[in-house]
């Protein structure tokens, strides 16, 4: 950590410092497009592991998701990799510290941010506004990953609201004239480029505007949740009251937010829409998956709707019964929560209707509207396919302290895995 960067003024906002980034070193590993992941919980198990683990020896993949017979097999296997991978050279940390501007460009537009290590913060602060619930076993896992490895292996995605000529935006746009440290071009097209800033004056001008800001977890709750526990296990100042993250101005560069969609892997859609009798109305739709997804849209606009799929064909529910809602969904929350199409999907018809448990052996939540289909025709389970949630209500449930029901938003595009990451016993 960069001692020399004095702590911001304002302790009530934003604080990110440089770091001295671990990085793949291009001439051991060749294209670095070959050693990158989507982050953790995007990877689709078995097949997008695989096609992973296959690409290149050392994918970042082997540090996020180790394969191993037991927990504590993985998270050994994890640090003895990142060990080993260092020892050889494949990756190497960087001379000095840095707060690192971060491009992807695709075809739908650009984004561009700053990675660095935030200083964390609780909810009740107001700094850092987490939107959803988390859950307990996977912030474990992840706590004892990253407590073997001692790294940060992947940037949470927040933003943050900014706007016109800001410190951050001119040392970013000063930045990206520069030749970048790397630039690779992920399967998906998407292409990335990365700098560091080390000039003590833009590190201040950053420091400066960051310190007024308030930031929302886009991308990476669990992860958040997983630093909070590792400081409360390391007391003391030192590197693990902070955590890497990715800091993007939405004002700038506007995300995209999307659902994450349920498979049902024990409930076959016939005995789905048998359980619904008249507590909503039901369409049948034999139309390609674009199309269905246009009228989920529509339905949308005027109240709570999801699709059904995996029998070949498409189901839209909607117009739910006003007395079902108002004796499944909770009471006790603001009305834009009880009004989520993931709160009611999860209170009336997994609960209530469907009797579905919250657990993997039950529900696995995939970001890909086509992975999901595909799965539920594949093993005879039920897919649940939402519309996303507007990013200001998102925000707005979050200034207010309300958490949605988790994996209900999927903001995008997300930091690639496997560009910086951040070791805590090297600082």
């Amino acid at each position: 950590m960069n001692c020399e960067v004095p702590p911001a003024d304002d302790d009530d906002g934003l604080r990110l410092l440089p770091f001295r980034g671990l990085r793949y070193v291009p001439e051991r590993v060749g294209t670095l497009a070959a050693v990158t992941s989507p982050p953790y919980d995007v990877v689709v198990r078995p097949e997008g592991l695989d096609e992973l683990e296959s690409a290149h020896p050392h994918n970042i993949v082997r540090l996020i998701l180790p394969q191993a017979a037991t927990p504590a097999e993985r998270h050994r296997r994890a640090a003895d990799t990142l060990t080993r991978w260092l020892a050889d050279g494949i990756l190497a940390q960087d001379p000095e510290p840095a707060v690192y501007v971060y491009e992807q460009r695709h075809t739908d537009g650009l984004q561009r941010g700053v990675i660095g290590a935030l200083a964390l913060s609780d909810p009740t602060e107001g700094i850092v506004l987490p939107h959803e619930d988390v859950m307990p076993e996977i912030v474990a896992d992840r706590a004892a990953l990253m407590s073997a490895t001692a790294a940060n292996l992947e940037p949470l995605l927040l933003t943050y609201r900014g706007g016109g000529n800001t410190g951050t935006a001119t040392v970013v746009d000063r930045t990206v004239e520069r030749a970048p440290l790397l630039a690779t071009t992920t399967e998906d097209g998407v292409g990335h480029r990365l700098w560091a800033v080390t000039d003590p004056a833009d590190l201040a001008a950053i420091g400066t505007d960051l310190a007024t800001r308030q930031a929302l977890i886009a991308d990476g709750h669990h992860r958040w949740a997983t630093y909070l526990r590792l400081r409360a296990d390391h007391p003391g100042p030192g590197p693990w009251n902070f955590g890497l993250v990715l800091l993007v101005d939405t004002a700038r560069y506007p995300l995209r937010v999307r659902a994450i969609h349920r498979l049902l892997h024990q409930l076959p859609v016939a005995d789905a829409l048998a359980a619904l009798g008249d507590s909503f109305r039901v369409r049948r739709l034999d139309v390609p998956l674009a199309d269905a997804l246009a009228a989920l849209a529509e339905s949308a606009t005027v109240g709570n709707a999801f699709l059904l799929a995996g029998d070949g064909s498409f189901h839209l529910l909607d117009r739910p019964d006003p007395a079902l809602l108002a004796r499944t969904v909770p009471a006790d929350r603001p009305t834009a929560w009880r009004t989520l199409d993931a709160a009611v999907l999860h209170s009336t018809l997994l609960d209530s209707i469907w009797h579905v448990p919250d657990t993997p052996e039950h529900i696995a939540y995939i970001h890909h509207t086509d992975a999901v289909v595909t799965q539920a025709e594949r093993h005879g389970g039920t897919a649940v396919l939402m519309h996303p949630v507007r990013e200001d209500v998102v925000r707005e449930l979050a200034r207010e302290g309300v958490t949605m029901p988790r994996k209900s938003t999927s903001f995008g595009p997300k930091p690639a895995t496997g560009l910086v990451l951040r070791s805590l016993d090297r600082e």
